[in-house]
């Protein structure tokens, strides 16, 4: 990305902006697994304004919150000490001794080890809801009632949220002074790769695709793509909303609800969930998992055991496909190289979105980006936020037109995907007055109709009743 683009980035961000050099940067980090949004939030706090980093600083910080050691933390616990930890944990509700119990993975504390007391539950409510958090916590080693058993309580919290809110009127002003071709490499610095390393707009588009489930609630998508073109990391490290699964045993009552611990599972309180590898996932209880997830798909609510489960989390599938040597599928079938437990045409069809992710390039390290860009915390949080601005989809509909005879799935799809590209790429079109038809056509309308197109083309080939071409949606004589 050229340095004009980078110093424009840094006037009209300022404050949010920061300056990437990962050759400086990435052994700061060595031996501390953190997602690239905690990693900006510490750089920001010893980053100078010409981008140099207190070293000594920034690693005695680290050596203080996050210990290369995990074992380290148990053994200071037992020798009396405190802790204040910047760590990922996941809180669970044991109904049955009424006690709010956290683990933190990283460093070893399991769930029977943990909890919260009232004080702490109280004050944070909002905040410490089941599911994966990261926060700044002090810990403890105490004894229970009797004095005989000992646990790891959590006697203070400070939610990892820097940004306690952001200000779209602030993006709308900023996005305005940038060309779309200059905001799409924009959006790409942003999730730490150079622009420069894409073949073209179309490379760019479709990588930036990946974003539209992080900005527009229930969003389904599914990619296929070879190894290596950065699906996991997209997924892992930009957002503290989202649920990566990579591998491992997935059940019903992790996804949406779980009747023996009286909780709601990982899809309740995350923007989105991403299975990575689906071809590696075994699902337990697999006609269960698929009649849950027809349903939720469908209209954001099912039924588990009686209890109502309903959620605003979009889902992404990923897996790999064969490819031919001029980088083409092998098979024009392409859900053929899904688990069996997802081949099936009525509940692939409740999906609104595919990537081909075999345009992608294979990630090289003169892929990742160097110079000024949005922080990847500021970043997340602005994404989070466009989710419910409920004022793009409405853009939407007054500048497309629905054929009476339209199926009810494309509409609702096409809209979906749609109205993610305008809050991407256009966050400052606020009313009609601010489109350009021309720029909605290319790229918001075309984009979405062509990926739903493929789904529906794969439905077909798995079941001939369902129609190969969606039609009857249109942009307006306006």
């Amino acid at each position: 990305m050229n340095e004009e683009l980078c110093i424009k980035i840094r006037e009209n961000f300022t404050a949010m902006s920061i300056y990437k050099n990962p050759e400086k940067t990435n052994s700061l980090f060595t031996g501390r697994n953190l997602p690239s949004f905690v990693k900006d939030f510490l750089l920001k706090r010893y980053i100078d304004s010409n981008g140099d980093v207190n070293v000594v600083g920034l690693t005695s910080f680290l050596d203080l919150v996050i210990p290369k050691d995990p074992s380290m933390v148990k053994t200071a616990l037992k020798s009396g000490r405190d802790l204040t930890l910047l760590c990922r944990f996941i809180i669970n509700i044991d109904l049955v001794r009424n006690v709010k119990r956290f683990s933190i993975p990283d460093m070893g504390i399991k769930l029977t080890e943990g909890q919260i007391p009232d004080h702490v539950c109280g004050a944070h409510a909002a905040d410490l809801s089941d599911g994966e958090k990261w926060g700044i916590i002090k810990i403890c080693l105490l004894p229970d009632d009797v004095g005989k058993k000992f646990h790891v309580e959590m006697v203070d919290y400070k939610p990892f949220k820097p940004y306690s809110s952001v200000d779209i009127n602030y993006l709308v002003n900023a996005r305005k002074r940038f060309s779309t071709e200059e905001w799409i490499d924009v959006l790409i610095s942003a999730m730490e790769y150079d622009p420069d390393g894409f073949d073209g707009l179309t490379q760019k588009l479709e990588f930036l695709t990946r974003l539209l489930i992080f900005v527009e609630p229930r969003l389904n998508a599914i990619e296929l793509a070879p190894k290596g073109t950065g699906k996991s990391y997209v997924f892992g490290n930009l957002s503290k909303y989202g649920w990566l699964v990579s591998g491992g045993k997935v059940t019903r009552a992790k996804l949406f609800w779980d009747k023996q611990k009286q909780q709601n599972g990982i899809m309740k309180n995350h923007d989105f969930l991403a299975f990575d590898e689906i071809q590696t996932i075994e699902f337990q209880e697999p006609l269960e998992i698929q009649a849950a997830l027809k349903s939720y798909l469908e209209s954001g609510k099912t039924t588990i055991d009686n209890q109502e489960f309903s959620s605003e989390c979009g889902l992404m599938l990923m897996g790999n496909i064969p490819l031919s040597q001029d980088r083409q599928p092998i098979t024009n079938k392409y859900f053929d190289n899904l688990p069996k437990e997802f081949r099936e045409s009525a509940l692939l069809d409740r999906f609104h979105c595919f990537i081909e992710g075999w345009k992608l390039p294979r990630i090289n390290t003169s892929m990742i980006f160097k110079g000024w860009t949005l922080n990847v915390e500021y970043f997340s949080e602005i994404i989070h936020e466009l989710r419910t601005q409920n004022s793009y989809a409405q853009l939407y509909d007054q500048l497309v037109e629905i054929a009476p005879n339209t199926d009810m799935r494309d509409a609702k799809a096409v809209q979906r995907i749609a109205t993610a590209y305008i809050k991407l790429l256009f966050p400052h079109w606020r009313t009609l007055e601010d489109v350009d038809i021309n720029e909605f056509e290319i790229y918001c309308l075309n984009p979405a109709l062509d990926r739903r197109g493929i789904i529906k083309e794969q439905c077909h080939y798995i079941d001939p009743e369902f129609k190969r071409y969606l039609s009857g949606i249109n942009i307006k004589q306006l």
